[in-house]
């Protein structure tokens, strides 16, 4: 990929015609450091966040071996770059063939699953295998995400005990997940889905092997600054000794935007300025889904080739390049009054659900990627001091099975 340290440079170079994906490997390294030295268990990234292969080629060289998938392609992507990865493949709701491929070709034997018929599934498309690591997923409230995605998945306070009991039965290990929501912003909200968690396996009366307290591990938009990562982790692992599991237990994470948003900027040309609006080469349907839709104060700064812009700033509305009308950005967003076309944008922190949302609607869709050396306009994380080697960067401690459970 081209190497420019700011995006400036790219636009004064080549003035580009499509939207760029201005990359910072650099920060996704920093970020995997970052959970493998604080987080005291395994930590899974979240593949859908960002799957393109500089993403997971820096994951990857930054040490992380897991990885959390959700569909055949992600299956097929992890198993053909990283053949010697662990895949948990943790979408609730599989098709058969997805769940035999997964087991007989690609060696994936950890399934997530929210509901009986799913247990059934999972079972009957394995041939009943006896080496499968089954993660019950509970719901648990969302009420300090900012992006709730609470409704679809997870089994209830009244049905998680006994669908336990027969997970139990059919698991060589056990485990439970959550998930708080995206970009939660307390890290009380983990505290009260351990504790749900808790409650819920004392009901169930059975061994868990496994807690997985999912994603939703937050980045720092402007206007939004989340508490300090550590204080997730201390009550993570404050909770997680206080759990009526085994002894010896595992600890899971599943950080998907967290270790990629800081990562990525979005460059968009802006092909007419009219009436308080700028109408831009990508939008909703392309790059920018999560700052069409999540309605966050996604940063922005423009860019003119040649010279500055001159006077003050003013908002503005944004507008895809579709025909749809719901392609709109609404904002406002703070620009440069004198911004006209030929001029560009570029929104900062979208490294997740950014190009991994992108559609080709109405022919549009295409992206180019550089790589810059610039820093993200904010961050989560502190330089973290890597050990000599990086084959295993921060390696963790393996349980033996068996062990007493606690809190029983």
């Amino acid at each position: 990929m081209l190497t420019y340290q700011t995006p400036l440079d790219l636009v004064r170079d080549r003035l580009p015609e499509k939207p760029v994906a201005c990359v910072r490997p650099d920060r996704v390294a920093l970020a995997a450091d970052w959970f493998q030295e604080n987080f005291p268990g395994e930590v899974l990234y979240a593949v859908k966040a960002n799957a393109s292969n500089w993403a997971l080629d820096a994951i990857h060289a930054a040490g992380l071996r897991w990885f959390d998938v959700a569909s055949e392609n992600e299956i097929e992507l992890i198993a053909s770059r990283f053949p010697a990865a662990t895949m948990a493949f943790m979408h609730p709701v599989k098709s058969r063939r997805a769940i035999e491929r997964a087991y007989f070709q690609y060696g994936v034997r950890i399934f997530a699953l929210d509901c009986e018929a799913e247990l059934a599934k999972i079972v009957a498309a394995t041939n009943g295998a006896k080496d499968l690591t089954l993660i019950v997923r509970l719901a648990v409230s969302n009420s300090e995400a900012g992006l709730p995605i609470a409704g679809k998945f997870g089994a209830t306070r009244d049905d998680a005990p006994a669908l336990l009991q027969s997970a139990r039965r059919y698991a060589d290990e056990l485990g439970v997940s959550f998930h708080v929501g995206s970009q939660c912003m307390s890290p009380s909200a983990f505290r009260d889905a351990m504790n749900l968690a808790s409650s819920i396996i004392l009901d169930a009366a059975v061994t868990v092997d496994i807690v997985d307290v999912g994603g939703g591990f937050p980045s720092a938009y402007p206007g939004m600054t989340p508490p300090d990562l550590k204080h997730y982790i201390d009550v993570i692992e404050e909770c997680f000794e206080e759990m009526p599991v085994l002894e010896n237990a595992d600890l899971w994470c599943e950080p998907g935007r967290a270790l990629v948003a800081e990562s990525t900027s979005i460059l968009a040309k802006v092909e007419l300025a009219k009436d308080g609006a700028l109408y831009i080469n990508d939008g909703s349907y392309g790059n920018l889904f999560d700052a069409t839709h999540c309605k966050w104060p996604f940063p922005i700064k423009a860019h003119r080739a040649a010279g500055a812009f001159e006077g003050e700033e003013k908002e503005f509305k944004l507008f895809g390049p579709t025909c749809d009308a719901i392609d709109t950005l609404e904002g406002p967003w703070l620009l440069p009054a004198d911004i006209n076309e030929g001029d560009y944008v570029e929104i900062g922190m979208i490294g997740a659900y950014g190009v991994a949302m992108a559609t080709r609607f109405n022919g549009f869709g295409e992206t180019d990627t550089i790589v810059v050396k610039d820093a993200p306009w904010s961050s989560m994380y502190a330089e973290v001091e890597k050990p000599e080697t990086n084959v295993v960067p921060f390696p963790k401690k393996r349980r033996i099975r068996g062990g007493q459970r606690r809190g029983w």
